[in-house]
């Protein structure tokens, strides 16, 4: 890939509070447009990456480009172009959607207020609204007040932590559908999450777990690189299976579905013999999720850092 194509591009990146290694010597490439969703343990260094990445914190060690900027000589122009969105975003109960646009708009200085404002209601679909008091606005319609505002200066990449938590899967669904829009007019999304469904609509994820990446890729990738095996037993009692195999060593992840159980593994063979001594319900090989690698990298970076 052309370096001019990459709209992120760093390396060696650590960061320490202190003693404590919160990033330990990270690469990240991205290119333009992309969504990257990184995913992980709490407290793996997800938002310390992110906010390293795009000028809000300087790195211990590393360098690297953001929009082809120096992370550390240019972090001021760099945080000029970034919309940052977190988990509890602030926004005044008492003015209307427009009022809260127009004084985010004012109090960083922007131009074309008007315009702007008008431009972020239409694109994230709150034109109809835009009279109605931000307090009485649903989880939903708080989260895209809060994305019109992180956009109204049109940054170039949007930096979201956890950005759904709490919203129902109707308004999460909706909101991931104006991510991909704006991906499509280029700008690049950087997202934090542990929804599974919403890693799935990312172009590529990254896994972290203390400090370090455990894992990159395309979803697919993701789940391939755990060369799990998995498989799904239907039938009357698969509770009493569960009860029966639970923590035995051949078993990497475990849980219903409704009237099946999914079990996978590491070892194809030792996992079929397993199951087949246990239970006389039929059995069928499944295709491996991205929450069953999602469990085998948190089973497997947990097991790491217990053993130093």
């Amino acid at each position: 890939m052309n370096k001019t194509e990459l709209a992120i591009d760093v390396k060696n990146l650590s960061k320490k509070f202190g003693n404590k290694v919160v990033v330990n010597h990270i690469d990240v490439q991205v290119p333009k447009g992309q969504i990257i969703g990184f995913l992980g343990p709490n407290g793996s260094g997800k938002t310390t990456t992110i906010r390293m990445i795009c000028g809000l914190l300087t790195p211990t060690t590393g360098a690297g480009t953001c929009m082809g900027m120096d992370i550390r000589t240019k972090a001021d122009e760099i945080r000029k172009k970034v919309g940052y969105m977190t988990q509890k975003f602030s926004f005044w109960e008492d003015l209307s959607i427009r009022e809260n646009l127009e004084f985010v708009a004012r109090v960083f200085g922007m131009d074309n207020i008007k315009e702007r404002v008008d431009n972020a209601l239409k694109n994230l679909g709150l034109a109809q609204r835009q009279e109605q008091l931000a307090g009485t606005l649903s989880g939903g319609w708080k989260q895209r007040l809060a994305l019109a505002a992180c956009i109204l200066h049109e940054p170039e990449i949007l930096l979201l932590d956890e950005p759904t938590a709490g919203v129902d899967p109707k308004a999460r669904r909706e909101f991931w559908d104006e991510l991909r829009n704006l991906s499509e007019k280029g700008i690049t999304i950087l997202v934090s999450t542990h929804y599974m469904d919403e890693a799935e609509r990312c172009h590529s994820i990254i896994y972290i777990a203390y400090g370090d990446i455990m894992v990159k890729g395309t979803v697919q990738e993701v789940i391939d690189s755990t060369k799990l095996v998995t498989y799904s037993i239907s039938g009357d009692d698969i509770m009493g299976v569960m009860d029966k195999i639970k923590g035995n060593p051949e078993i990497v992840t475990m849980a219903p579905y409704g009237d099946q159980l999914r079990i996978s593994g590491s070892d194809k063979y030792k996992l079929e013999h397993l199951l087949n001594k246990s239970t006389k319900d039929k059995i069928t090989q499944a295709e491996p999720s991205l929450e069953d690698a999602f469990i085998f990298y948190m089973t497997k970076s947990a097991k790491e850092e217990e053993n130093g």
